[in-house]
């Protein structure tokens, strides 16, 4: 019995500390505060991680909380405009992106992608097959993971990510199955993808991001990479080992695959934008957004989209969707994990409840854990 007293003991510090750092902008709703609270300390007990994240959004209120440390040993507790690098939820932003197109008749889901790209790309055909935008976007494009880089070094490991780099790639025969007939899971996919949304608006990608995504919403703190004024509040990722990892530079090829970073404040912004209603283009790009446009069904191979806590039943516009099932809602989600960052973002359009997590060191129990609490949270929140 003794020994449970520390344990006991070392709970309710952290409960209290996350108490004493939650701030939950423009909520009314105690319970979705008190949620939040009690999620993200059991999360953040579960990962192991210096510091974690948790925001959520239902019905238009809004909660946060932070616990641990934004660096190991600095005794900083993470805030609601803490900075991190979400990494691959930027394919959930690039295909938000891509829905404002897709609405505006700027671009075509059955495009060809070679339309879009810039001079110097020959994308070949595989299997009699072309490789189109919708490929890109719902990881069925059959191109490998990563693309082969050289160049790089400790501090900036994608220096040699460039787009002459990008053309090399796609040349003689790149596919691993021909586009359309199954999922893998693709950053080179995501790269080409931002490329080519660049190309379909005669400006470069980010420029797109920000006319559509980031200034409507007022997220005024999601860049590419950290300014100056926000190194002192930034999250820093450690390995698998706790070292900690250095900020690296993102080329502008690898901004809609995973370059984004942004705040807690600012994915609640994002977050309840998706689940809002109201508005005709807004609701036209939230049902395009939305969409599941390929199901699981028949594809081969379907690897490295199950990270979700739940098997993907079909792809959207770099959301993985999961079907209702029982008393769950239908709910899309997306993962990511870079420099010593994992995330996960999880929304329930039909039910106006949505979840962000982060953690900021590598670790397979702890992405698990934050995962399986998210959906937790959601499930309780969002009932069928």
């Amino acid at each position: 019995m003794p020994k449970s007293k520390p344990r006991l003991t070392s709970f309710r510090l952290i409960l209290a500390s996350a108490v004493l750092v939650c701030a939950s902008p423009g909520s009314a709703d105690p319970l979705l505060d008190e949620s939040v609270r009690f999620t993200g300390t059991i999360a953040f007990v579960s990962s192991g991680a210096p510091g974690l994240v948790i925001a959520a959004v239902r019905n238009g209120e809004t909660a946060f909380a932070g616990f641990g440390e934004t660096v190991r040993g600095s005794g900083i507790v993470p805030s609601a405009d803490t900075m991190m690098r979400v990494a691959s939820i930027s394919k959930a932003f690039c295909g938000d992106v891509l829905a404002s197109e897709l609405a505006k008749g700027e671009i075509g889901l059955t495009d060809p992608v070679q339309k879009h790209l810039p001079d110097g790309f020959v994308i070949p055909e595989a299997g009699g097959r072309t490789l189109r935008i919708i490929d890109l976007a719902t990881q069925t494009s059959g191109l490998p993971r990563e693309m082969a880089q050289t160049g790089g070094t400790p501090n900036d490991p994608y220096a040699g990510h460039t787009q002459q780099a990008m053309i090399a790639a796609m040349k003689d025969s790149p596919f691993l199955f021909p586009p359309g007939t199954g999922a893998l899971y693709s950053n080179l996919g995501f790269d080409l993808l931002g490329l080519a949304i660049g190309g379909a608006a005669g400006k470069p990608y980010a420029a797109v991001l920000e006319e559509r995504v980031l200034r409507p919403r007022g997220m005024v703190d999601t860049v590419f990479n950290p300014r100056p004024a926000d190194e002192g509040r930034l999250m820093q990722g450690h390995n698998f080992d706790g070292s900690p990892l250095p900020f690296v530079p993102t080329p502008v090829t690898m901004e809609c695959a995973s370059g984004l970073y942004t705040t807690p404040n600012d994915m609640l912004k994002w977050i309840g934008w998706h689940l809002a209603q109201g508005g005709e283009e807004d609701d036209a790009r939230r049902a395009i957004d939305h969409a599941s446009l390929v199901r699981r069904d028949g594809l081969s191979p379907a690897l490295g989209l199950d990270d979700g806590g739940a098997p993907m039943d079909a792809m959207g516009l770099g959301w993985v969707v999961v079907d209702a099932d029982g008393n769950h809602p239908p709910v899309l989600n997306k993962s990511g994990g870079r420099q010593g960052m994992f995330t996960y973002v999880a929304i329930a359009p039909t039910r106006g409840v949505g979840v962000f997590v982060a953690i900021n060191q590598f670790s397979a129990e702890g992405f698990a854990a934050i995962v399986q609490r998210a959906n937790g949270l959601i499930y309780q929140l969002a009932p069928r």
